[in-house]
């Protein structure tokens, strides 16, 4: 299964990043293969709005069919979930733990977006 981690760096040793839609990078995992790719995601970083509907549009592209992130607006949320991506948000700490997590089982999709709009 493909999961997607929103991140600050370009590895697994990297913190999670606490934004959805201008997350500096996305970390592409593979649970089957323990493979993993990183995505940039700069071209969000700096968008006056629109930034969680394009990296949503961004990570239906990938196959993923779980993100991991720390928060993420309803526009966002709609647009993953409309595409079969379960969204986890609350994460913290490094991508590794995020996904030593995931493999535990230890995550639960949320049923509705975590804030009212974006949140920078």
């Amino acid at each position: 299964m493909k999961i997607i981690i929103t991140s600050q760096s370009e590895d697994l040793k990297g913190k999670v990043d606490p934004r959805f839609g201008r997350a500096k990078h996305f970390i592409l995992y593979d649970t089957m293969t323990d493979d993993w790719e990183a995505i940039d995601n700069s071209q969000n970083l700096n968008a006056i709005q629109g930034a969680g509907i394009q990296a949503a549009e961004n990570v239906a592209r990938t196959g993923a069919e779980y993100l991991l992130t720390g928060h993420c607006g309803p526009k966002a949320f709609r647009s993953l979930t409309a595409n079969g991506i379960k969204v986890v948000t609350g994460m913290e700490g490094t991508v590794e733990d995020a996904v030593d997590k995931f493999k535990k089982g230890e995550l639960k999709p949320n049923e509705e977006c975590d804030v009212d709009s974006h949140w920078a």
